[in-house]
């Protein structure tokens, strides 16, 4: 029997492809999920008016019987609403974030990335820059509505108004790789949606959001004052409205010290094998 030298037989098969460079590999991954979200035109228009609707919604609902003694002298109620908007309109999407992981590691679609040379950290960085694009857009259409047609004036002006809206980008960012870890990990579609429905509702009503702490109850308080969210929602206005920043921080301080954490449960749990 012949022996093949080492030489000759790597001569035959040929260099050996070890995969794309890394930034062209997320590129390609997020170009392949924003090309998914546009392609159907109905559900993009929904999504970008949804936050439109809860602003209409809660500033004529709750702005009815908004006591103006509880805002903050000079503060219209729309005002006072907008910037935390930013902050819930994030929720949503990143729970969403979680639930499409899980679909795509359940339908097939990962389990071929997976036979390829490409690193799972690429997979969950280019899901999760798609994801936060989409809410970037929202916020942006939330502002333009905010300002042309319920009269939203920005007293901290455009560059206040940037850097709320990067604050929400940044809490954007971290609930959506805590998502992503909780879907690495639970793989399950149906309770990934429960834990979205039971997190988003607490996340939002118990906290600053469309009233101000000191008009709860006392034990809602405490819950408000330990509510992540309220501490977000508290960044975006004095950003937004030119108050002063003693919260702004410590609100990024905590998202980046839980971004660094989801990021890191993300990637241990995408790493365990799909089945078995």
């Amino acid at each position: 029997m012949t022996t093949v030298s080492p030489a000759r037989l790597a001569r035959r098969s040929g260099p050996v492809w070890h995969g794309a460079p890394a930034h062209r590999q997320v590129s390609v991954l997020i170009g392949r999920s924003l090309r998914t979200y546009v392609a159907d035109r109905r559900l993009l228009v929904l999504n970008l008016c949804q936050p439109v609707v809860l602003l209409l919604l809660f500033s004529q609902v709750f702005g009815a019987i908004a006591n103006p003694e509880l805002l903050p002298p000079g503060t219209a109620y729309v005002d006072y609403l907008l910037p935390a908007l930013l902050v819930t309109t994030v929720m949503g999407p990143a729970t969403n974030s979680g639930v499409g992981l899980v679909r795509d590691m359940t339908g097939g679609f990962l389990t071929r990335l997976r036979s390829m040379p490409v690193d799972p950290c690429w997979i969950l960085l280019a899901r999760s820059v798609s994801d936060v694009a989409r809410v970037v857009a929202q916020l942006i259409v939330l502002v333009i509505a905010g300002v042309v047609l319920f009269g939203f004036v920005p007293a901290g002006g455009p560059l206040g108004m940037l850097a709320a809206l990067a604050v929400a980008v940044l809490v954007a960012w971290t609930l959506t790789w805590i998502f992503l870890a909780l879907g690495s990990w639970l793989r399950d579609v149906e309770m990934m949606q429960s834990i979205g429905v039971i997190s988003v509702f607490p996340l939002m009503f118990a906290s600053s959001a469309f009233v101000p702490v000191h008009a709860f109850p006392g034990w809602l308080q405490v819950v408000a004052m330990a509510n992540p969210m309220s501490h977000a929602m508290r960044a975006t206005r004095e950003l937004a409205l030119g108050w002063s920043t003693g919260h702004t921080l410590p609100a990024v301080a905590t998202c980046v010290g839980f971004l660094a954490l989801g990021m890191f449960c993300a990637v241990r749990g995408f790493r365990r094998p799909i089945v078995g």
